[in-house]
């Protein structure tokens, strides 16, 4: 057990012949007192700014183990939202070319669908020339015959004889 200013102060020493001087001895001791409780005082001040330190110490400790834990989410949280944002690129990707897809093969069956119309009037025109032709050819006959030759050369009076050959 360390020894306490108050041990120092009580301690009596045995006198013998030719010791030391008393009254000396004891202002020294009294000196070794006051110097001892300073030192005790002190070591008493230093422990508490030891504790204090050590406290705040602790309260840095938490806070960078706080900190580092935040990094750590923050880094799995970007890191997942990379890995989100990939996957929904990739959707958005299939999405996109299922779209293009649809969309080409509705042209091209619109492409399709135009062209079969487009041979099919080309039928019809050749049709209706055709027809148009025959009429054309039908009426020129018609007009190139001989009954208008006759009709020019008929006389008023030969009206009965046209009309009954006709009937």
């Amino acid at each position: 057990m360390p020894l306490t200013p108050l041990d120092i102060h009580n301690k009596e020493f045995s006198s013998k012949f030719r010791g030391y001087d008393e009254d000396e001895v004891n202002e020294f001791l009294d000196q070794v007192v006051k110097d001892y409780e300073m030192v005790i005082r002190e070591k008493k001040n230093l422990e508490e700014k030891v504790a204090q330190l050590e406290e705040k110490l602790g309260h840095f400790t938490n806070i960078e183990e706080t900190l580092n834990k935040s990094i750590l989410v923050a880094q799995e949280t970007a890191e997942e939202v990379k890995g989100n944002a990939a996957k929904e690129s990739k959707l958005i990707i299939k999405e996109a070319e299922k779209n293009a897809d649809r969309i080409i093969n509705e042209a091209l069956s619109k492409s399709r669908r135009i062209s079969m119309d487009v041979e099919e009037l080309k039928k019809q025109a050749k049709v209706f020339r055709t027809r148009l032709k025959m009429l054309v050819e039908a009426q020129l006959e018609m007009i190139e015959n001989d009954d208008w030759e006759n009709l020019f050369d008929t006389e008023i009076g030969d009206e009965d004889e046209l009309i009954e050959n006709n009937a």
